[in-house]
């Protein structure tokens, strides 16, 4: 890949020095596919992901195998990972039978995933806004008790296909009642990929007058193609922690108008020319995501994976 490296630059006043990205490739990016890809492959994109200098690679989601068939396999996968290495291996966890069955498997990081809008809470928890917490809390406290670290998950927090614009009190209601349950951090996702900058800055300001800058992250998707700038004004705005997903994968099974993830690809290029260390090999990542793009059968939707191909 000569010619792909970018001259060593010092990142500008305001931004961070240095970001961590949650690689989410593995759960929310193949939890749609309808390609089902077997344990053994799974593992090897795991191991390959944190090979390339990856943090943190969710790996999986304990939910009743009817509900993601895709992931069924969750308790083959954890066992072949080496949990006891410096790179985490969260798994989404929805109920006290998940956080068992996470428990068993050696699991040390797990996430819960509330919704931000009544509809989507319907649909993807069968629970009202109101009641979704009567699910989450006996978790969230019950893993806290073990030892565990716990990510909440906020969906929707910009944009519902059925409910339209969410109102920002709505998206920091949900927040704070994750923190007050216990989450030590929470990641505000745009499910359908209708965030705009001016609207990243907004909901970031008024959700960091409850939640501490350092435990948020951000999880955007690119149906608009707003993710790299969605991502930029959140940098802006002082988060460091940003989700993507290795080769642009995911989707939403319950809201069909969710496309692909940020790419990670994408994101380190963008930081890598920002002088924002991320610790990612971009040639080795670039390498996994065309490997799995060939177990798919298709084409990565990674701009800088068919740019460096």
């Amino acid at each position: 890949m000569s010619g792909t490296q970018l001259p060593e630059v010092v990142p500008a006043s305001g931004m961070p020095a240095s970001v961590t990205i949650w690689e989410v490739g593995a759960r929310d990016g193949l939890q749609n596919e309808t390609t089902v890809l077997s344990a053994q492959t799974k593992i090897e994109f795991i191991n390959r992901l944190a090979a390339t200098g990856l943090p943190i690679v969710e790996a999986t989601s304990f939910v009743r195998p009817e509900w993601v068939p895709q992931l069924a396999d969750a308790e083959d996968v954890m066992a072949a990972l080496p949990l006891d290495e410096a790179v985490r291996y969260p798994v989404l966890v929805p109920n006290l039978a998940g956080l068992e069955r996470a428990d068993a498997a050696g699991v040390r990081d797990i996430a819960v995933f509330a919704s931000a809008t009544e509809t989507f809470a319907k649909k993807n928890l069968n629970r009202t806004l109101g009641e979704q917490m009567n699910m989450f809390a006996p978790v969230i406290q019950e893993a806290k008790a073990r030892g565990m670290s716990v990510r909440g998950y906020v969906s929707m927090c910009f944009g519902d296909p059925w409910e339209g614009v969410v109102a920002k009190s709505q998206v920091v209601s949900v927040c704070g009642q994750l923190l007050a349950a216990g989450c030590d951090s929470i990641s505000l996702g745009d499910t359908i990929g209708v965030a705009t900058p001016g609207q990243v800055h907004e909901l970031i300001t008024d959700v960091t007058r409850f939640v501490d800058i350092a435990a948020l992250a951000v999880h955007f998707h690119d149906t608009y193609g707003q993710a790299l700038s969605n991502t930029y004004a959140a940098l802006q705005a002082g988060v460091t922690t940003v989700d993507s997903s290795a080769g642009g994968l995911g989707g939403c099974p319950y809201a069909k108008s969710a496309t692909g993830n940020l790419a990670t690809e994408d994101l380190v290029w963008m930081l890598d020319g920002l002088g924002i260390a991320t610790g990612v090999d971009l040639a080795s990542l670039v390498q996994t995501s065309r490997w799995l793009a060939d177990e798919l059968g298709r084409p990565s939707p990674s701009r800088v994976v068919r740019a460096l191909s």
